[in-house]
């Protein structure tokens, strides 16, 4: 056999990205690496797109995760909750078991993330909760004003979707919530201020507060319509998990008195 030039692990690892880079982003097939206690969702080797303990599924390990449900401090009653992105379904689990008055929808646009619910433990379709596979911007375009509380951290391995990315998207995210509804965005990405801007043109620049997470290089922005209050008024969320995002809560009020 003629030499190549290539040495044959070069060879398998060209062949191989060849044929991952032909493949779109939102169908490429995630892997679950079992760490210690965790069970992870990884697209790529070492970067975890989502976490859960194993032997406690429920729940909210990655500190991003609790602060986004800090959304709940604007709209401490949302009957109907709307997520874009599924992933380990970290807080699909938690808002069904401690929400349980609110009606939840999720979408996700990887067929083979959906697959894995099961082995993360996310629950089956029922009256009140119910996953979707379509593309996030496509699914939000058509629910004006049907969300009360609206979670959004929809990735793929590149990053935040080009469709999640645009102003276009976020005055669907606007348009999506109804009057006194709040959301919460992770923007873990290279031009956040981007993201906020647009978010600021959407909803107005007095409507959105953004968290940084000082143990993660992410950040977390909130944006709602109408009149808000922060207070310490009744929450429709489970006595023990009020408990357990206490602190949470109490950042972003601080966080909203403050800016």
């Amino acid at each position: 056999m003629a030499s190549t030039g290539i040495g044959w692990r070069a060879w398998l690892a060209a062949l191989f990205g060849a044929r991952r880079a032909d493949v779109p982003p939102h169908l490429r097939k995630p892997r679950i690496r079992e760490r210690g206690t965790t069970t992870e969702l990884q697209f790529a080797r070492g970067v975890s797109q989502s976490a859960m303990v194993t032997r406690d599924p429920q729940r909210l390990l990655i500190d991003y995760t609790r602060t986004m449900l800090g959304a709940l401090v604007f709209v401490p009653r949302p009957r109907r909750i709307g997520m874009i992105g599924l992933g380990g379904g970290s807080q699909a689990k938690y808002c069904y078991r401690h929400l349980s008055e609110a009606q939840i929808e999720v979408v996700e646009n990887n067929p083979h993330v959906l697959a894995l619910r099961r082995q993360f433990h996310v629950p089956d379709d029922d009256a009140r909760f119910r996953v979707f596979l379509d593309d996030g911007a496509r699914f939000l375009h058509e629910r004006a004003g049907r969300y009360d509380l609206l979670l959004v951290d929809g990735y793929d391995e590149t990053g935040i979707p080009e469709a999640l990315s645009t102003q276009a998207f976020y005055d669907d995210c606007r348009a999506a919530l109804t009057e006194g509804g709040a959301m919460a965005a992770n923007l873990y990405c290279a031009d956040a201020a981007a993201h906020v801007e647009r978010l600021q043109r959407a909803f107005g620049a007095s409507s959105v507060l953004v968290m940084e997470e000082p143990r993660q290089s992410n950040r977390v922005a909130f944006a709602w319509t109408g009149p808000v209050t922060t207070g310490e008024g009744d929450m429709t969320l489970s006595s023990a998990a009020q408990r357990d995002l206490r602190a949470v809560f109490g950042t972003v009020r601080e966080a909203f008195a403050a800016r």
